[in-house]
Parts: C-alpha cells; structure tokens; sequence
C-alpha cells in the first residue's frame, strides 16, 4: 500500500512541475527579462526610453540579463520589444492601369517578392512599409510601363520587370525593405469593346485563312483531276490509233488460210443478224412444206426461185 501511494505522490509532483510550475517559472522568468528565445529568421528589437538599445537576431536561447544588464528588468514594462518577421514574402497587383503608346487601356499584373533587411528601418522610418512598398511598386508600374508599345509591353516582360524593380529597390531600401524577384504575370485589355473587337477580328481572320486554304486545296485537287483526265484522254487517243493497226494485221493473218477466213466472216456475219433489230424468217429447205404453209395460210402457191430464199413479195 505504502509502494502505491509512493507512486501516486511521484506522478502527482511530476505532474504539478511539469504542467503548472515549469510554465509559471518560465513566464516569471520571461516577465523579469531574464532569457528569451529568438526562433529562425527572426529579430527581437528592445527600445527602452525611445533608445534601440539591443537587437537580437541569432536563432537559439539568449540571456538579457548578461546582453542588456539591469535594462533587461525595466525594458518590457517602461519600454518596448517588437518581434520583426524577416522571411521571404510575395504579394501580386492585379490589374495595374498603363495605357499604351497606341492609347490601349492595359492591365499588368505585378508579382514581387521581399523581405525586411533592417529592422529598425521597418519600425521606425514608415508606419506602414508594407503598404508604402505596394504603392511603391504599383507607381513605378504605371510611370515606367506606360506608352510603351503595343507590341514590346505584350513581349518584353523580363525587361519591364527589370525596369520595375532597379526603380523601386531605392526606396524599398530606406523602409528596411529588400525587394527580391519582380515579374509581370498577366497583361490584359481592359476595354470590353476592344477586347470584342479583337476577338471579332481573330474570329474574321480565322475564316479568311480557313476559306484560302479550303480554296487552295480545290485548287490543287482540279489541277490533279485535270490532269488524269489528259493523260486519260490521251492514253484512250493512242489505243483507239492503235487498234486499226491490231485489227489490220489480225485480218491478214487470218486472211492466209481461206477456211479460216470464211468460217471468221461467217461467224461475224451470223453475230451481226443476231445483235441486229430486223426480222428473221427462216424458210424450210423442202419446197412442198412452203406451198403447205402457204395454202394452209389460203395464199396461192407461189414457187420459190430457189430453195432456202423468200421472195421479196413475201417478206
């Protein structure tokens, strides 16, 4: 029982020391100006009686009462510390008004970075640096950008970057500003009728280029069709020359052997009554079967000049 409540006592004290007497000793400690902790790019400046009498910008723990002597007891009661951030911080402008040297109504948008280079400048010289800088900038924006022409302002931004920033770095410097990189990230048409303009004129560009290169291609595909159509024409020219040629000398080879011609004449002469339109009556090679037909028809017999014919009387 006695091991339990030695225990109990044991987590209770370290727990009183931990959470309730170590804070209240280091707010005590704190409160008398004994130690203070200055953390990573960060400066403390103590002003005592209107008088900067210590600034301390080295990261880790610092002992004041060996720094700033018997001041360390009185400078956060009858004086003043102020904590300066001094890490790198960026700000952007949006729509800065210049106007052209064309008389275009512009808008630049000013991206820039800084930070705080002197602290007792950044306190004491200007009661707002950061706004003084912005306003700084965006002065220097409009006096430096403006009646440029249309086409560098549109082109040139690492030049009127640079041209921004060598006019504001002066000045910056007296606020206990240092002003790093400085970029122009957009510059727009602020006219919503050019901008329609514009846009109506891209718009009416794209369908002339669009139209000459459909007419183009028409072109081209005319030349190309005209074309095979002369060589066509004249391939068809060259074989309907020709072929009074091939059929001559088929003709004459066929022409060599009388059996061949004659049996060639006849085929094409039977092809021809076939393919033809007129009217074939095949008569009979028996003359008594025609003056059969003939009477069965009630016609007089009439005799036939020679077999296998009809008469022309009887076409």
């Amino acid at each position: 029982m006695n091991f339990l409540a030695e225990i109990a006592v044991a987590a209770f004290a370290t727990f009183m020391g931990l959470f309730i007497i170590t804070p209240l000793v280091k707010a005590f400690a704190q409160l008398l100006g004994i130690y203070t902790i200055i953390h990573e790019r960060q400066v403390r400046v103590y002003v005592l009686f209107g008088k900067v009498i210590a600034i301390l910008d080295e990261p880790g723990l610092h002992l004041l009462w060996v720094k700033l002597g018997w001041k360390a007891l009185f400078v956060k009661w009858l004086g003043r510390v102020a904590t300066v951030d001094l890490r790198l911080d960026q700000e952007y402008l949006r729509s800065q008004a210049v106007n052209s040297e064309e008389g275009a109504p512009m808008g630049i948008g000013m991206w820039y970075e800084m930070s705080v280079d002197d602290p007792v400048s950044y306190l004491f010289k200007n009661t707002d640096p950061r706004g003084s800088l912005a306003a700084n900038v965006s002065n220097a924006t409009v006096r430096g950008l403006s009646n440029m022409k249309l086409a560098d302002m549109l082109v040139s931004r690492h030049t009127m970057s640079q041209a921004v920033r060598n006019e504001v770095t002066p000045k910056s410097r007296e606020w206990g500003y240092r002003v790093g990189s400085v970029y122009i990230r957009k510059v727009h048409f602020r006219d919503g009728a050019m901008i329609r303009g514009i846009e109506a004129k891209v718009v009416n560009r794209l369908r002339q280029v669009t139209s000459a290169i459909k007419q183009d291609g028409a072109n081209q595909v005319s030349v190309i069709r005209s074309t095979a159509e002369r060589q066509a024409a004249v391939e068809f020219a060259r074989a309907a020359a020709m072929r009074p040629k091939i059929v001559g000398d088929a003709l004459r080879v066929i022409a060599g052997d009388g059996e061949i011609a004659e049996a060639v004449f006849d085929v094409l002469e039977t092809q021809n009554l076939v393919e033809g339109d007129a009217e074939v009556t095949l008569v009979p090679a028996r003359p008594e079967l025609l003056a059969q037909l003939l009477a069965a028809e009630g016609k007089p017999e009439v005799k036939p000049a020679s077999p296998g014919l009809v008469p022309p009387s009887m076409g």
